[in-house]
């Protein structure tokens, strides 16, 4: 009889198959154990610029003092919007030691969207990159922000280095249009005022909420997740529960291409590598491929987090050749499937397994991860972390068995307390303690669990389901393919049909060849009808292909 459990622990040795989500009371206490006890070592590095853990806490309890000076109470919301830079974490942890709710915000977020983010949160707060002011102050006279902090890229990178990158980033580039924002203040300024002051305690809860993280939009109207100290503690104790097997406390050099205002880095790379005490290097655009290959030049790194398309971009630079990989120990793909392809080669030029794992917004956002130690396998997400159950679901919500495809839920301690002023969405997505994803996968018999693809993405040709993950998959193994994204585009005989969108990695490739590659590794109903070569295809601000807006053009 086939094993129908909704999960099963198969991790290396030394991984727990729970964590005790209540070992700190508050994800405020893990931060400041980990500025206690790792101290002089050094904690963020950005631009060359480093600062430790101790200097950290200090700067941190600075801002928190000011940040209450100023009215701001215990609960208020208060929106982070910058890019990786040493300002984040310091403003992260101000915002934890002054009680406030984090509103991570993307800094590239056109006026509408940001008036959306900060009126549905009711911030009263925000700390922004100058870069981003302009379109702040088109819309603040429509929001409840009554604190507004600016800070420069280069403001904390100190002396003559501050000043060339920020008279580079406003008079060379013109990275930073005019604006008027009445009673701003900078960030040096806020600590410098700070320091006048002393903290206000913070009564803690583990169901307090800490964070409202909005999810992408990339789907609908963004809504904002209500991460508590529970939830965040929780994810970070998995992560470390996962890795601490290959990773040595205080010995870690990680680094950081992710924004940390989005999910993944925000609890892989600023929290859970925190509580290792490890030293983090602040990649600012991740775009800016030969940026990323020189901190690898720069530092032996040796744990890195990224998505599928930056993994594309670095194994397709010449540069990466350059590199010496001999320290790498962890890699983790998420955001967006790694791709048979990529996951290969980056073995083959780096020596070291890009583990694939899965997990949303609302889980904090781990939920499952391949092993570390090389038995994972290519293709799938792994397994649940540890205190997580997973399972696969029928339409009904009924459970099925191994190889069955339907819905995957997940229930653990770092699942979301709900949406914010939300209660119908919350209704329909936590149902009795369990996550409803919305993306679509079956397990193995031995509890590896695989993604099929999104609900929503899903194309139908003829009745039949085609999954845009596979043909990407597939052709994305062409070597004269560099980048493809597979969607659903109306079809008169078929309902739908399927349609790539296709960057070239050599210019010779033509749709035919594209049509036959299909015809031999795909069966005839999920074979492209339409073919449209780009010259680059739309990314959110972590990597992730936009099918939707793909969908759309």
């Amino acid at each position: 009889m086939e094993d129908n459990r909704p999960w099963l622990n198969h991790y290396s040795p030394g991984v727990p198959a729970n964590i005790n989500p209540d070992e700190y009371p508050s994800l405020l206490a893990l931060m400041e154990a980990s500025v206690e006890k790792y101290g002089n070592k050094p904690a963020f590095t950005n631009m060359g610029k480093t600062i430790t853990y101790k200097e950290l806490g200090e700067k941190a309890r600075k801002m928190a003092a000011y940040l209450q000076s100023r009215g701001l109470q215990p609960g208020d919301r208060i929106a982070l919007m910058m890019p990786n830079t040493l300002q984040y974490p310091i403003s992260l942890l101000a915002s934890l030691m002054a009680g406030l709710v984090v509103v991570n915000t993307n800094p590239l977020y056109t006026p509408r969207e940001m008036k959306h983010q900060f009126t549905d949160s009711g911030a009263k707060a925000v700390i922004i990159a100058e870069n981003f002011a302009a379109n702040l102050q088109k819309i603040i006279h429509e929001t409840d922000i009554q604190v507004v902090v600016k800070t420069s890229i280069g403001e904390l990178l100190g002396g003559l280095k501050g000043s060339i990158v920020n008279f580079v980033i406003r008079y060379i580039k013109k990275m930073v249009p005019k604006y008027d924002l009445k009673n701003a203040v900078t960030f040096s300024h806020a600590m410098k005022e700070g320091k006048k002051f002393s903290i206000n305690p913070v009564e803690e809860s583990h169901d307090r909420v800490i964070a409202l993280q909005y999810t992408g939009g990339t789907t609908g109207v963004s809504k904002g997740s209500m991460l508590t100290n529970r939830n965040l503690v929780s994810n970070a104790l998995q992560i470390r529960a996962i890795m601490n097997p290959f990773l040595k406390e205080g010995e870690e050099i990680a680094a950081c291409p992710l924004p940390l205002y989005h999910i993944f880095a925000f609890t892989v790379n600023c929290v859970a590598m925190m509580s290792f005490g490890s030293h983090s290097i602040l990649i600012t655009n991740a775009r800016d491929i030969p940026s990323v290959i020189k901190e690898f030049k720069k530092y032996p790194v040796s744990m890195f987090t990224g998505v599928n398309t930056l993994f594309n971009a670095l194994l397709n630079h010449p540069d990466i050749k350059k590199v010496d990989f001999s320290t790498l120990k962890v890699t983790v793909g998420g955001g967006m499937a790694v791709q048979r392809a990529v996951a290969e080669k980056w073995l083959q030029v780096t020596g070291c397994h890009l583990n694939e794992g899965f997990g949303m917004t609302e889980s904090s956002p781990l939920a499952s991860v391949n092993p570390i130690d090389g038995t994972g396998r290519l293709g799938t997400v792994g397994l649940p972390a540890p205190s997580t159950l997973m399972r696969i679901v029928d339409e009904e919500g009924n459970s099925l068995p191994a190889n069955e495809i339907g819905e995957i839920q997940v229930k653990g301690p770092q699942i979301m307390k709900g949406y914010y002023n939300r209660p119908d969405e919350t209704a329909k997505t936590l149902v009795d303690g369990w996550l409803n994803t919305g993306d679509i996968g079956m397990m193995s018999p031995d509890g590896f669990f695989k993604i099929v693809d999104r609900k929503k993405d899903m194309i139908l040709v003829s009745g039949f389901n085609v999954f845009p993950n596979e043909i990407e998959d597939v052709l994305a193994a062409h070597p004269k393919v560099l980048e493809v994204a597979a969607v659903g585009v109306p079809h008169e005989k078929s309902g739908e049909c399927v349609k790539v969108f296709i960057v070239k990695k050599d210019k010779s490739l033509k749709e035919k060849e594209v049509i036959a590659y299909c015809k031999e590794n795909l069966t005839g109903y999920k074979v492209p009808k339409e073919v449209e070569f780009r010259n680059d295809l739309p990314k959110t601000n972590v990597g992730k292909i936009l099918r939707r807006a793909l969908r759309e053009s």
